[in-house]
């Protein structure tokens, strides 16, 4: 091989490798998460799989690197509510919602929603364990903040749970509303059925 072309090559394929390493580096640079985020989508991955020992882990993790983490506290919250550790859950939420009040900027519209989802998860452990009046407040609290978010779910989430008519913060905070007017022996709290097809929110 002709030692000149050889070398232009050699220069070539230099050239390229430094090329693709200032190339990843940037884009590790420009796409870089904030502290906590990855733990917390870790997190997030574990418990729609189920393992949540596992995604506890990572939720904590994340709330070590970004003390304040919104999304590692709230998925905290959701964990505890998936294992029925009502008052767990709730300190996670009450934590949230007080941080966010404090700290929210208008024009936060993430932050915003994550305010809403709070209000309406707690609202939902309230309503299960029976705490009709303080549930209606947070589900009243949760369309005020950010109706949209706690609003009905739409047609991906029928279709996969198979629920044509899901439940919303507002569907709920009426018939609340409704039963709470009548006399106590002619309220109808409850409705297993009804009652099953209200999910977490996430923001």
């Amino acid at each position: 091989m002709n030692p000149l072309v050889l070398r232009r090559f050699i220069y070539l394929m230099g050239g390229l490798i430094v090329f693709a390493m200032l190339a990843t580096l940037l884009a590790d640079v420009s796409t870089s998460r904030a502290p906590g985020d990855l733990a917390t989508e870790l997190g997030a991955q574990r418990f729609e799989d189920g393992r949540y020992d596992e995604a506890l882990t990572f939720f904590s993790e994340a709330l070590r690197e970004s003390p304040d983490h919104r999304g590692a506290i709230m998925g905290r919250a959701h964990v505890f509510m998936s294992q029925k550790k009502y008052p767990d859950a709730v300190a996670e939420l009450n934590y949230l919602i007080e941080y966010l009040t404090r700290t929210l900027e208008q024009n936060d519209t993430t932050g915003r929603g994550a305010l809403a989802a709070a209000y309406q998860n707690r609202a939902i452990i309230r309503d299960r364990l029976g705490k009709y009046e303080q549930a209606l407040q947070d589900y009243i609290s949760a369309i005020k903040t950010d109706e949209e978010t706690v609003d009905e779910p739409g047609l991906i989430h029928k279709i996969l749970y198979g629920d044509p008519n899901p439940s919303s913060a507002r569907k709920r905070a009426i018939y609340l509303y409704e039963q709470l007017k009548l006399p106590p022996g002619k309220r109808l709290m409850r409705v297993p059925e009804i009652d099953a097809q209200q999910r977490m929110r996430k923001p």
